[in-house]
């Protein structure tokens, strides 16, 4: 148990479903997400430094909750996974109207690599470094990968995808 729980679990609250999020993203199944978010905080516990750091703390869960994911994914167990068709139940988001969950769903069809900046960068709010440094990628290829990603979407969604829904900094 931690020295101080009530850091802790003011630290669990804080960014919980973060780590979630970003765990349901990459695994595209529930059931994971929530073992993946659990190993998260699990090894979180382990860094009592991070939980009264907010900036630190957070990028620090996302870059472990990444990495947990990439190496699940490549676990052999990996190859038999049920797909999950809803993703605003799953994520536990508001009732969203049709607009928004088509694009979130065309969102959620990218490639894992531009759907984890896009989300980063659009949902979670990280500057173009930030994510690059989550990433361990240089910020040019960060650039580049949402540039190619906001083509994809524009060419998926049509006028549904404009200059509006572009972050602007």
């Amino acid at each position: 148990m931690p020295q101080n729980e009530a850091a802790f679990a003011q630290f669990y609250a804080r960014y919980v479903d973060t780590v979630y999020r970003v765990c349901y993203i990459r695994m595209k199944n529930q059931t994971d997400a929530e073992d993946l978010t659990q190993e998260t905080f699990l090894r979180a516990m382990e860094h009592p430094e991070l939980w009264e750091d907010p900036v630190h703390g957070k990028a620090w869960c996302i870059v472990t909750a990444s990495n947990l994911c990439k190496s699940a994914l490549r676990h052999w167990s990996r190859t038999k996974r049920t797909e999950v068709a809803d993703w605003e139940t799953a994520l536990g988001a508001t009732e969203m109207p049709d607009e928004e969950s088509f694009v979130w769903a065309t969102v959620m069809d990218l490639p894992d690599l531009y759907r984890t900046v896009v989300y980063l960068y659009y949902f979670e709010d990280y500057s173009g470094a930030e994510i690059a440094a989550m990433l361990g990628k240089k910020e040019s290829t960060i650039r580049s990968l949402l540039h190619r990603a906001r083509k994809l979407l524009k060419k998926k969604l049509g006028g549904v995808f404009d200059a509006e829904t572009e972050k602007k900094h």
